[in-house]
């Protein structure tokens, strides 16, 4: 079986690298732990709630401290990671937030479990320009990243719905 790259020009075929592969696979995580950790901690808010003894308020802060870590520094962490560079702003604000992941584990009471998911939720407003920002410089835009997919659909429907997804894989 060939490559879909092997049909595209030669200006266009392009092979990545492990090490880029590496990177995508690693961002693509931290972005989806960010977004993540927002809605599964409403899985565990009743175990939380009768093995720390806290009130529906308090449980409430701990959904909201998330948040608000992250919703109020979100602009700060872009514009850090303008100023010290994207790479370090990602892996020093991957570092705490895998640490405050550690400590929320570790903790018995409710303001420590609220302190670290706002830590957590602060890391995440870090992280997640800083990826987005490592994701647009170092893949590029335009025919290359997308060679194996058209950019138009072809002039009549295919026979199988399959074909829109697989390019040439159509019977026709």
């Amino acid at each position: 079986m060939t490559s879909p790259l092997t049909d595209a020009p030669d200006s266009v075929q392009e092979r990545w690298s492990p090490r880029l592969w590496g990177t995508l696979l690693v961002l693509c995580a931290a972005m989806f732990l960010d977004a993540l950790d927002v809605s599964m901690v409403g899985v565990a808010l009743p175990s939380i709630a009768t093995d720390l003894g806290l009130s529906t308020a308090t449980l409430q802060w701990i959904v909201s401290g998330y948040i608000l870590g992250y919703g109020g520094l979100l602009l700060l962490g872009g514009r850090a990671a303008d100023l010290l560079g994207r790479r370090r702003v990602f892996l020093i604000a991957l570092a705490v937030f895998a640490l405050a992941s550690l400590l929320g584990g570790l903790v018995d009471s409710g303001p420590l479990l609220i302190a670290s998911r706002f830590i957590k939720g602060l890391s995440a407003a870090f992280t997640a320009p800083a990826g987005l920002s490592i994701i647009t410089t170092t893949f590029k835009e335009g025919p290359s990243a997308t060679a194996p997919w058209p950019s138009t659909p072809p002039a009549r429907p295919p026979a199988s719905p399959w074909a829109w997804s697989c390019p040439g894989c159509s019977p026709s």
